[in-house]
């Protein structure tokens, strides 16, 4: 099990430390990402490169990009085609496709020219290009578009679920969203509709995304959850309404902001002026400019000190502090590291 690290500012550059506040990779780079499946990417000569957990650069060949590591493979462009490596940075698939998805289910979606297939890890076609446009494979199943309609493919590239809809969304276990003329509904891996296509999609929503098995939707400018068989368990009737996270989901009435239960219940009452999501047992709160950090029983745990916060993540949470520095807090609110001038 890798062990976390958090990213670091010190004089302007980036770097990385430990859950105990000790300096894994010095602060030296201009950007640098979070790590992500064993993997940062920092920006050197004018390019993100990966980092590994031990400060040392995939540099065996530059490319104009690199994604993230999924299956233990990146997708990689040189100019304008797209190839991919292994954790080592080797080119391990050549470069040679106009597209390229992550590896998911040991198949990446790619193309060449203008048709959509899929491959496997050694490069070769294990699904010819010969689809319109193409997503990835979950469940066994991936949506492919065919004459400007999408369906589901199995992984031999037959349409098992025929393609009459104006988009589909990878599937989520087992279940996977349908949209039709800006509304969505859910179909189960079998091609049967549990909910027809009758909520809007929302813009800066995951529209249908299932989290502790509910999902919001809207419903004349009110906001409720459906389940993943698309009961409406809990009405509309929020002013906003966030994703669940351990079993409470932020809402909003009448401009103040509190937290319901998985059955619509009110656990939390809504008198914060601005809140987040619960993670590792905390919830950032905000009173005034400053934020803090709340528990399930709806007590401050952490005091409202912060102009800048985000949530408790592998034990620490990212502040910035009254003076501008950056630091890193437990969940006692104690300092573990703070950045020096």
């Amino acid at each position: 099990m890798r062990k976390p690290l958090f990213k670091i500012r010190e004089n302007g550059k980036f770097g990385f430390m430990d859950a105990n506040g000790e300096i894994v990779i010095e602060p030296q780079y201009i950007e640098a990402e979070e790590f992500y499946n064993g993997f940062s990417r920092v920006r050197f000569n004018n390019r993100l490169v990966p980092l590994d957990p031990l400060g040392r650069l995939l540099m065996k060949r530059l490319f104009n990009f690199v994604g993230h590591f999924e299956e233990e493979v990146a997708r990689v462009q040189l100019v304008k085609d797209w190839g991919f490596i292994d954790t080592r940075g080797n080119l391990v698939i050549d470069i040679q496709f106009s597209h390229a998805s992550d590896f998911s289910e040991g198949k990446a979606c790619v193309a060449e020219g203008t048709s959509f297939g899929y491959i496997d890890k050694t490069g070769g076609f294990i699904i010819p290009a010969q689809f319109e446009m193409a997503g990835d494979f979950k469940s066994k199943l991936a949506p492919a578009r065919q004459d400007e309609k999408w369906g589901y493919i199995n992984e031999r590239g037959t349409f098992v679920i025929q393609p009459e809809w104006d988009f589909c969304q990878s599937f989520q276990e087992g279940i996977a969203i349908v949209t039709r003329e800006d509304q969505w509904g859910i179909v189960d891996r079998y091609g049967t509709l549990l909910l027809a296509p009758n909520y809007d999609l929302l813009d800066d929503y995951a529209n249908g995304s299932f989290f502790d098995d509910r999902a919001v939707i809207m419903v004349d400018e009110k906001f409720g959850f459906i389940d993943r068989e698309g009961n409406e368990v809990i009405a509309p009737q929020f002013d906003f309404a966030g994703d669940f996270s351990e079993g409470m989901a932020l809402i909003e009435k009448d401009g103040l902001f509190g937290y319901i239960d998985k059955k619509g219940e009110l656990k939390i009452k809504p008198e914060h002026e601005d809140a987040g999501v619960f993670s590792e047992g905390l919830a950032l709160v905000r009173k005034g400019d400053a934020w803090g950090y709340l528990n399930a029983d709806g007590k401050m745990s952490i005091p409202h000190l912060y102009p800048e916060a985000l949530p408790f993540k592998d034990g620490l949470a990212w502040v910035r502090l009254a003076n501008g520095h950056w630091a890193y807090i437990s969940k006692v609110g104690d300092i573990v590291w703070e950045e020096q001038d």
